[in-house]
């Protein structure tokens, strides 16, 4: 019945190739539900690459299938959908002919299925897909033999989906059991060696039971409503965005559409910005320009008069890592005097990952227990925009206290760490800040003034160094005092 209804449908192609959604990158991902067959056509590659080179062919299915000169990213279409309904979801990816619905189609459509994913978790799901932390849950890059491709079974022949099988040339994978509120993405991808440019369409139909049961709730159409797409996470220096409104449910029937802008994303619109293409219904977002975007159109026809995105899409732009400064934390000295601390400061809003000494990475900016003298530390940005070189610091651990009882324990009070920086110079004072001792990298402080021992208190001191071509960044403690105790 799906031949026999393609066949019927195809005629309309050059009426739906005008309103034919297509967005070749991750970010701009187009919200889809099942109420109606969607028209794609894929035009070329996009302005990105969504994947990393290094790990996408090791990564699930996208291998490449069978065949080892198949293209992953061109001609390639991003979808995503959430969730309404629990229940079972596919799809069917149909290959159609070009030239107006004559003729035999040329594409060879292969996808992948990403998430499930929880909007709230902050996370960037374009970066770790792209990055190869998230692999597909279900795809195929198998050889077609067949107009048909997804998750379910195809239509034509009756062939059940089956996980995922070199060689196998099944090219249907199984059912997907969805919760209401996930996030999932769908890439489809263009095998044909046709790499000239030219569009080439299919249709994407959502099937299962979910959707039987009720088109309209199995995937939430109200992110469809959400037209922009999802907020996207870039990286200064990345290619400008192209936001369209040609993707919402007023499709075609759009007289004019108005840019806003929320740089602060404080609640206050900025700026109106102008829009290019059809109707104006495109904006180009360049970097550094974070911000909440919005879209309204007014329509030509029919009701409501107006459509809006009224969340907007917020975009925002982190940089490569940037190391601030590192700053010693005080310590429960009832357990350790001697336990250095530290906390990795970062000149930026990004959302950051850090290795010391070469070991694993961890999200806390603290490290615990630190040695005196030299470590590295890494920088990663989880959004994909950079990794630091390791970076050389300095920690310039003191005792808290000090007892010079001539027990031969803690007899002496010095600074460790320093003898890497040049000319290192160690001032220590009362509390009247009167100088009662200078100290070198070599030796210590007993305790004394003029040959007189000194009183059971606090005591304060400053450090100076010669700045030298190395660049060391010195850990900074935050109270520069110790205790003399007798």
């Amino acid at each position: 019945m799906r031949i026999l209804f393609c066949a019927a449908f195809c005629f309309f192609l050059q009426v739906w190739e005008t309103n034919a959604q297509n967005s070749p990158d991750c970010r701009t991902a187009i919200p889809v539900c099942a109420d109606q067959p969607i028209m794609g056509l894929a035009d070329g590659g996009g302005d990105i690459d969504d994947f990393d080179p290094e790990v996408i062919t090791q990564t699930g299915c996208l291998e490449k299938g069978s065949v080892s000169s198949a293209n992953i990213e061109n001609n390639t279409s991003w979808y995503v959908f959430r969730a309404g309904t629990g229940g079972q979801v596919g799809f069917d990816i149909e290959a159609l002919p070009t030239n107006g619905g004559m003729g035999t189609p040329t594409a060879e459509w292969d996808f992948a299925v990403y998430g499930p994913y929880d909007e709230t978790s902050g996370q960037n799901f374009c970066s770790i897909i792209g990055d190869g932390t998230s692999e597909p849950i279900r795809c195929n890059y198998e050889v077609n033999n067949t107009n048909f491709t997804g998750v379910g079974v195809n239509p034509e022949n009756g062939q059940e989906g089956a996980p995922f099988l070199v060689g196998s040339q099944n090219t249907y994978d199984e059912w997907l059991d969805v919760e209401p509120g996930e996030i999932y993405y769908i890439l489809i991808n263009n095998f044909n060696t046709n790499f000239d440019g030219d569009p080439e369409p299919y249709m994407l139909t959502f099937t299962g039971s979910s959707v039987q049961e009720d088109q309209n709730t199995a995937l939430d159409c109200t992110l469809r409503d959400e037209f922009l797409g999802l907020d996207i996470i870039a990286c200064e220096g990345d290619p400008d965005i192209t936001l369209s409104a040609l993707n919402s449910p007023a499709g075609s029937n759009i007289a004019s559409v108005e840019w806003t802008v929320d740089y602060e994303d404080d609640g206050t619109v900025d700026d109106t910005l102008t829009g290019s293409g059809p109707f104006g219904a495109e904006l180009v977002v360049s970097s550094p320009n974070s911000g909440r975007y919005f879209a309204r159109i007014t329509t030509l026809s029919g009701s409501p008069q107006f459509v809006e995105d009224q969340g907007g899409i917020l975009i925002t732009f982190f940089g490569i890592p940037v190391l601030d400064r590192v700053e010693i934390l005080e310590t429960n000295l009832a357990i350790d005097p001697d336990i250095n601390n530290v906390e990795i400061i970062v000149d930026g809003d990004g959302s950051y990952e850090y290795s010391l000494n070469g070991g694993a990475f961890q999200d806390d900016p603290i490290f615990m227990d630190i040695p005196p003298g030299l470590n590295t530390i890494i920088i990663n940005d989880k959004n994909g925009c950079g990794t630091t070189e390791p970076i050389e610091f300095l920690v310039v651990a003191y005792p808290k206290f000090f007892t010079p009882n001539a027990d031969g324990i803690n007899d002496l009070w010095n600074i460790r760490g320093i003898e890497t920086l040049t000319d290192p110079a160690v001032f220590v004072f009362d509390r009247y800040g009167k100088l009662i001792k200078q100290l070198g990298p070599v030796g210590g402080w007993d305790g004394t003034f003029n040959g007189r021992p000194m009183p059971s208190t606090d005591y304060w001191f400053r450090f100076e160094y010669a700045e030298d071509d190395a660049g060391i960044v010195v850990a900074k403690t935050r109270k520069t005092h110790f205790t003399l105790k007798r």
